[in-house]
């Protein structure tokens, strides 16, 4: 097709006011048309525009080594260490420069490696439109669309720009990330009132809604940030959302930075009274802050996060996005189909009956002439195909004249056909309950018949005809009065594993919840062939009968969900997440996109159609239950991890600074020198980089490691102090047994105090006995003992002088190793005093309910574009 030049000057429109014009105006002020643009025309205009992003994931250098820096603690000890230097302290303030410029490169290089990493996720995944350009229909990637281009909607698609409809069939988006209205807004190409409100833009789709139903073509008015949906997700920030955790982990650590900060001001304060000297005592204090603030919280996260994405592929689960690893983790319920999953997903066809349940290949010929195609073009329809491959020798002596495909709504299809003799037949094929109900007359034994297939676990389709003499069209108004000519009886057996696999989710705390097109009956049986203990089931009918409220109450109790529509699953999914729990959606086909949209996680396989692969969060290389929980067990295991080192933090350092102040009011001379302290806590965060390889006890894999702060408050209030205790008493030990000067004491805490940081570990990372019960990972163990093994060696080394250390007496050195020991077995009994009291509780893991902004923010995840916007 020649296409006439069109103008490549570049217009947008408000969707609003496009909205209101008629599509033939809207057209020309975009200088566009049906037929759309060129390839060349778009390009010049998506360099005048830029891309149709609202997020960006390229590594900024600058601003990654910006958050290194940003701790204010951190800027006022070099300040405070340069001023020392010009006073004379030249050989102290070097060493704690040199000290800072090493924590901040650990840091940042951490960082950037699980900032790139993320990158390298985020760039491999490709989100497309289909576009009309040089009059042909053809797919882009969604961050390349352009005002003027004329897109194409179907169903399940997330509208890629704010677009004025020029021709729709049936259309309804899903706008609540927008609007908030839970009921699909109808969509119509005529013009609105001026003026009209976002949710009364009937005319227009609006860019993150998705497509509910039908299909429409539309022209792009606005993209990117200039669009509605861009407007508000750009006011949440370019870059990647952080998860849920990180921004947990974020709030704790300035609370953390809070209270170090008004301890630190009281440690200042002792020090000035004790006619310390100004620049010592505000350089020891500043140490101790810096010390005790979990500066790599970020990049331990991130790193877990990187190298989980790596396992979980390991695992054949493919995450899109970093985020997703913690959605996944976090998932309580699971909504799922029966086929593929509790099934072999092989349909084999067994017989065909009349209505009185006799074998009768009439009924077999009859559904091969309703089937949408032949053996080799009957599409996805997995029942047209088994019944394709039960027959040696295709129907003669008819001739297919019109086709009605199946539909969720009606339930069946249908098709008009001529006999050899110029007759001519409606038959319809489908769903028993909607073929007999559109029968003139059923045989009292049909029921019977059903039933009895059902409750064995077969899938069944009906088959009846009508005569259609003189029809020549085909309509769902023609199928009425039909009369039942039989079943078709088909089975789909029980995976192997299924029961195995279904095992393994229960014991993570998951929900199974089975949402399919099947006969309730037949899902019951499969459900109790596996153990999946059935419960009730609601069907598409009984939903339609309940509001939301009724249905999220009737949600919580129903296991099966049989003879649902597209827009039953996204209702279910949606009455679930009501309760605060964390939904998981698994499906492959083009009909269980809404779903996956709604649910918090969506869960697809890399054998799905298109639409549903673009749909889902994460992608499984096999449709297998199995491999579904090892990733949730890899992201909560992730996350496990995390914590650990969240923990670790509160219990030592937090004691560590409270043994700092006290030291400081009985002792003539700092505990530390500042220097000693910021190479305690880079020698100490050097060894936590290896937690997230760490092993998780089974227990900590049964619910989601949702972030409780108040938990952690707790383990801090009552191990801290507990560290403390031991500080004091390894003090007292240090004076008046061993007489300890001030190079000598500083020693001899630097090496326990390093030692017990890195080795209580072992204890914190498990409720269990440690080693006993729970063992460690290689690089965990080795690298704690790698850290303890330099804090010994400093005091003896060359650089014991400029560290201001001193080689400690064997007696000493021996006396601190057993305290060490002490101090384990210590912390071991009082872990278990903690845990009792906190199981004594009950208290109840918090439930998260996720806002609109964390909607959008997933929403806008796909579209992310790799350079600056």
């Amino acid at each position: 097709m020649d296409l006439e030049p069109v103008t490549t000057r570049v217009t947008e429109m408000r969707v609003g006011d496009a909205a209101a014009e008629d599509a033939t105006a809207v057209l020309a002020a975009l200088a566009s048309r049906p037929e759309g643009l060129s390839g060349g025309e778009a390009a010049v205009r998506l360099t005048a525009v830029g891309p149709n992003a609202v997020l960006t994931h390229h590594v900024r250098v600058l601003a990654l080594l910006g958050r290194q820096l940003r701790s204010a603690l951190l800027i006022l000890l070099a300040v405070t260490a340069g001023v020392s230097y010009f006073f004379g302290e030249r050989t102290g303030a070097i060493i704690i420069a040199g000290i800072l410029v090493l924590s901040v490169t650990l840091g940042f290089v951490n960082e950037y490696r699980a900032e790139k990493a993320a990158q390298a996720l985020h760039s491999r995944v490709r989100h497309t439109a289909v576009v009309v350009r040089d009059g042909t229909a053809t797919e882009v990637d969604v961050t390349e669309l352009v005002p003027g281009d004329v897109v194409r909607l179907t169903l399940g698609q997330v509208v890629p720009a704010d677009l004025r409809l020029l021709e729709c069939t049936a259309f309804a988006c899903d706008e609540s990330v927008l609007t908030g209205e839970s009921a699909p807004a109808d969509k119509t190409p005529e013009p609105v009132a001026a003026g009209a409100a976002l949710a009364e833009l009937a005319s227009c789709a609006l860019m993150g809604t998705v497509v509910h139903g039908g299909g429409a073509n539309g022209v792009v008015v606005a993209t990117g940030g200039r669009a509605e949906f861009g407007r508000i997700a750009l006011e949440l920030g370019e870059r990647q959302p952080e998860t849920d955790f990180q921004a947990g982990l974020r709030r704790f650590s300035m609370l953390l930075l809070k209270v170090a900060a008004a301890l630190t001001t009281g440690i200042f304060v002792i020090n000035l009274l004790l006619h310390r000297p100004l620049l010592d005592a505000l350089l020891f204090s500043l140490a101790i802050a810096v010390g005790i603030t979990p500066q790599l919280l970020p990049a331990v996260v991130s790193t877990s996060l990187a190298t989980g994405s790596r396992q979980l592929a390991r695992r054949k689960v493919l995450v899109k996005r970093l985020v997703c690893i913690e959605d996944l983790g976090d998932m309580d319920v699971l909504v799922t189909d029966k086929t593929g999953t509790l099934t072999e997903g092989r349909i084999r066809f067994e017989t065909a009956l009349d209505p009185a349940g006799t074998p009768c290949d009439a009924v077999l010929t009859l559904g091969l002439l309703a089937t949408e195609g032949d053996l080799d073009q009957v599409g996805g329809n997995a029942l047209d195909i088994a019944l394709w491959q039960a027959t040696d020798t295709p129907p003669t002596g008819h001739d297919r004249l019109a086709l009605l495909p199946f539909d969720h709504d009606r339930q069946l299809g249908s098709a008009l056909v001529e006999r050899a003799d110029g007759s001519r037949l409606l038959v319809a094929k489908g769903a028993p309950e909607a073929v007999l109900a559109r029968c003139a007359d059923v045989p009292e034994e049909a029921a019977a018949v059903l039933q009895e297939h059902f409750a064995s676990g077969s899938r069944v389709v009906a088959v009846a005809t009508r005569d259609a003499a003189g029809q020549t069209s085909l309509s769902a108004t023609d199928e009425y009065r039909l009369c039942l000519a039989g079943f078709l009886v088909f089975l789909d057996p029980p995976k192997t594993g299924a029961a195995a696999s279904l095992k393994r989710l229960s014991d993570l705390g998951i929900t199974v919840k089975i949402c399919t097109g099947d006969n309730a009956l037949v899902a019951q049986k499969v459900c109790a062939d596996l153990g999946l203990p059935p419960g009730r089931a609601l069907t598409g009918r009984d939903i339609a009968e309940l509001d939301d409220d009724q249905l999220t109450r009737a949600a919580e109790t129903t296991t099966v969900f049989a003879r649902v529509s597209p827009q039953d699953k996204a209702r279910v999914v949606r009455a679930l997440r009501r309760r605060g729990r964390d939904i998981g959606f698994l499906g492959d086909g083009v009909n269980d996109a809404p779903a996956l949209h709604a649910a918090d996680v969506g869960l697809s396989v890399d054998t799905a159609t298109d639409v549903a692969k673009d749909a889902a969060d994460v992608l499984l290389l096999e449709k297998d239950l199995g491999v579904l929980a090892d990733g949730v067990a890899e992201g909560r295991r992730i996350f496990a991890n995390t914590i650990k080192y969240v923990l670790m933090g509160t219990s030592s350092n937090f004691g560590n600074m409270f043994s700092a102040a006290g030291a400081s009011l009985v002792l003539s001379f700092l505990p530390m020198l500042p220097s000693q302290i910021l190479l305690n806590n880079l020698l100490y965060d050097a060894g936590q980089l290896t937690i997230p390889t760490d092993h998780v006890d089974p227990e900590q894999l049964r619910a989601p490691s949702h972030w409780d702060i108040a938990f952690i408050r707790r383990f801090m209030l009552f191990f801290g102090p507990v560290s403390s205790v031991f500080d004091f008493l390894t003090f007292a030990v240090m004076i008046e047994i061993f007489h300890t000067g001030a190079e000598l004491f500083r020693s001899g805490w630097f090496v326990e105090s390093l030692a017990t940081q890195a080795l209580v570990v072992f204890a914190i990372r498990t409720r269990r006995v440690p080693f006993y019960r729970s063992r460690p990972s290689r690089p965990l163990m080795v690298s704690a003992i790698a850290v303890s093994a330099v804090g010994v060696t400093l005091p003896m080394s060359p650089l014991a002088g400029p560290l201001g250390f001193q080689a400690l007496p064997l007696g000493l050195l021996l006396t601190l190793a057993l305290m060490v020991v002490l101090y384990l077995v210590l912390i071991e009994g009082a872990k278990h005093v903690f845990y009792a009291r906190t199981d004594a509780r009950a208290a109840h893991p918090p439930v998260r309910h996720r806002t609109r902004r964390h909607r959008v923010q997933r929403r806008a995840a796909r579209f992310s574009h790799p350079g600056s916007l």
